[in-house]
């Protein structure tokens, strides 16, 4: 991750990708809670998140509406919306992320989180200003500018997963399933 170019701690698209997994959200929200970075999202983001679960079975989708409508509560200024005209000129690999860039384009956001390199092409993003990062790569630089703030939210994701599945969860495979090892690694060592 780059330095911001804004005052402050970065802001930080989160793309739909990085809000589906329970704990990859969860780690990344408590994050944002202890004030490392300010996160934003678009309605839009929000309605592919929801869509995506359906593949997970019956009532996965109104789980995660329910799971919109804590967020949208509990960080209503992380809720933006593109400016009028922005996605229109853009461009990119898959025209149906046009609209996340457009969001951190207008939000004036540092960087988007994504798993989804191939559509967000680095120089592109740079060409707006915006930067890509990857999930494991953003939350990782975050643990080496304040390691304590992101181990206590990993542990406090750590210890819900433990409560809600009612088994041990180590640190290290949970992790590992959220697709963060390089993170996973910083917080063992």
């Amino acid at each position: 991750m780059s330095a911001p170019l804004t005052s402050g701690p970065p802001k930080a698209v989160l793309d739909a990708c990085v809000l589906f997994p329970t704990v990859l959200r969860e780690i990344l929200l408590g994050v944002a809670a202890a004030g490392l970075y300010r996160p934003l999202w678009s309605a839009r983001i929000l309605e592919e998140w929801a869509r995506a679960t359906v593949k997970l079975g019956p009532g996965a989708e109104v789980v995660a509406r329910g799971e919109i409508a804590v967020m949208r509560a509990d960080w209503p200024q992380a809720l933006a919306e593109p400016g009028p005209g922005v996605e229109a000129r853009l461009w990119l690999p898959d025209p149906a992320d046009a609209h996340v860039l457009a969001l951190a384009v207008s939000a004036h956001a540092d960087g988007i989180v994504t798993f989804n390199a191939a559509d967000f092409p680095r120089g592109l993003l740079a060409e707006e200003g915006v930067a890509r990062w990857d999930p494991d790569n953003f939350l990782r630089d975050l643990w080496a500018r304040s390691p304590a703030a992101v181990s206590a939210a990993v542990e406090a994701v750590r210890a819900k997963a433990e409560r809600i599945s009612g088994r041990e969860q180590p640190m290290k495979a949970l992790l590992k399933r959220a697709k963060l090892p390089r993170l996973a690694k910083a917080l063992a060592g």
